[in-house]
């Protein structure tokens, strides 16, 4: 199918793809800030701020609640960015959308950010977060099995990672995660097992060689692509997972991996759904909403929340 070409345009202002990311992410970052505020829409949701200690630091939450609520849960939300770019401000109106769009209360996590601080600094700030959202129900006024992860790209890396770095140390298991697109592999050249890396590695504004440049600036060694936490897909075990929603977008080298990733989590026993958005490209979930993979995307989420959190 040729690609929309309204798609490729909005996205192409959403996107640095053939920029040296090691030399621009401080950049990139500034325009995200200068921008991110303009995005908001507080007729629809109130937004109140909170902070979750986390040994020396504090990890700062935004928590967006849509004047109409729908759903007694929460969405803890984890931003992409390649682990490098992306914040909660950056992130104000997309978690402002998801809100009005699901009913649900979004809490948006803001991570540490790489090269500053390396693996496994996000993955760690994001399970603290979410440990004190899970064994501190009165924080949110929902109770732990009402709590879903989400992310998309890099913050679907975490969500998946969370969830399995929770199942490991036994002090709270997720009922739920939404990977949108998520990063969950660890080889992006020309050898990758993954045919969407090599179909969709270029000219589809998310390059390969720029997921590889997030990779260098996020890891801390060459043994981090074999840790599951860094990359999902390298896990030894699937099981004891949350019921997973997995959406990925047609012309994204991130494709197959997460697919494959659903089908990992099937293999061991867990709820899968898994949805490819046809004509969509990676970052599509940051367009408006009044675009048709955007609404597609919500009518998805919106259905398997009211499936597994109705009430």
């Amino acid at each position: 199918m040729p690609i929309n070409k309204a798609m490729l345009a909005a996205l192409s202002l959403l996107s640095y793809p053939e920029l040296d990311i090691e030399r621009t992410y401080l950049v990139e970052r500034k325009l995200q800030k200068l921008t991110s505020r303009r995005a908001r829409k507080p007729w629809l949701y109130r937004i109140w701020e909170h902070t979750v200690p986390s040994g020396e630091s504090h990890i700062p939450m935004r928590i967006f609640t849509p004047k109409q609520r729908k759903m007694a849960c929460v969405l803890l939300f984890f931003h992409g960015g390649g682990w490098v770019t992306g914040s909660i401000d950056s992130y104000d109106g997309i978690c402002g959308d998801m809100a009005a769009q699901t009913g649900c209360v979004v809490a948006s996590v803001d991570y540490r950010l790489a090269p500053e601080h390396r693996f496994p600094a996000a993955v760690e700030d994001c399970y603290a977060a979410a440990r004190e959202v899970f064994l501190h129900s009165g924080l949110l006024d929902v109770p732990p099995e009402n709590v879903v992860l989400i992310g998309d790209s890099a913050g679907g890396n975490l969500a998946a990672a969370v969830s399995l770095m929770a199942r490991d140390r036994g002090e709270f298991l997720p009922t739920g995660q939404i990977l949108i697109y998520p990063a969950v592999g660890n080889d992006y050249s020309e050898d990758s097992p993954f045919p969407s890396v090599r179909e969709n590695g270029t000219g589809y504004l998310l390059t390969s060689k720029r997921v590889r440049d997030f990779f260098a600036l996020y890891r801390n060694s060459e043994y981090d692509l074999e840790n599951p936490y860094f990359a999902p897909l390298t896990a030894k075990s699937f099981v004891d997972q949350p019921n997973t929603l997995i959406i990925t977008a047609e012309f994204c080298p991130l494709r197959d991996e997460g697919e494959a990733y659903g089908d990992r989590l099937r293999e061991g026993g867990n709820h899968v759904e898994t949805h490819r958005i046809p004509d969509a490209l990676h970052g599509y979930f940051s367009l408006p909403v009044w675009f048709k993979h955007v609404k597609e995307t919500y009518a998805i989420m919106n259905s398997f929340l009211e499936e597994n959190y109705d009430g």
